[in-house]
């Protein structure tokens, strides 16, 4: 959240991000409506308080793995892109990875009537088969934002998310 914070731009930019991230991003815009030209968002994890999400259980679950065993007995039971992702992304946290993760677990995201306040273009990408990030939750975050454009994919998909928000992000910036 700092660098969104600190990011000194003459005219509004387009903020994303993926799972927590998204949250992060909807939370910036929600406090910065004026900054803010639109939304990039893949699979957002739940609305207001975690309450028991399955993303903040598996932040959860996964810090306490990581700390008594080590990263890579926290991937174990991932494969492909996923694992290759998280290799690199929690490699890359250092001895800072379990405090993120349990902070990640109880950060509230923005709720859905703070939402309905964004008057922004937003494209929002939910996963039909992803267990952590229910596809409802990105179809509601999509039925709160105004001007919200959602599109589907599988995780096998995945990969591509990215690219399908900007594009529906594209989509809701010409309505």
């Amino acid at each position: 959240m700092t660098a969104l914070e600190n990011a000194r731009t003459s005219h509004p930019i387009v903020v994303g991000g993926v799972s927590l991230g998204a949250h992060v991003a909807a939370a910036w815009a929600v406090r910065n409506p004026d900054r803010c030209a639109g939304l990039v968002l893949a699979l957002p994890a739940w609305s207001g308080a975690p309450d028991g999400a399955p993303a903040a259980l598996a932040a959860r679950a996964s810090a306490q793995v990581v700390a008594a065993q080590g990263i890579d007995a926290a991937l174990a039971g991932t494969s492909g892109w996923l694992r290759d992702e998280l290799h690199r992304a929690w490699h890359g946290y250092g001895d800072q990875l379990v405090p993120h993760l349990l902070e990640a677990a109880e950060s509230t995201a923005p709720t859905l009537e703070e939402l309905k306040t964004l008057d922004v273009p937003t494209g929002i990408v939910g996963c039909t088969d992803d267990p952590v990030h229910p596809v409802e939750v990105a179809r509601a975050w999509a039925d709160a934002l105004p001007r919200a454009v959602l599109v589907t994919t599988t995780l096998a998909a995945y990969p591509h998310a990215l690219g399908r928000a900007v594009q529906a992000w594209q989509e809701a910036k010409a309505r």
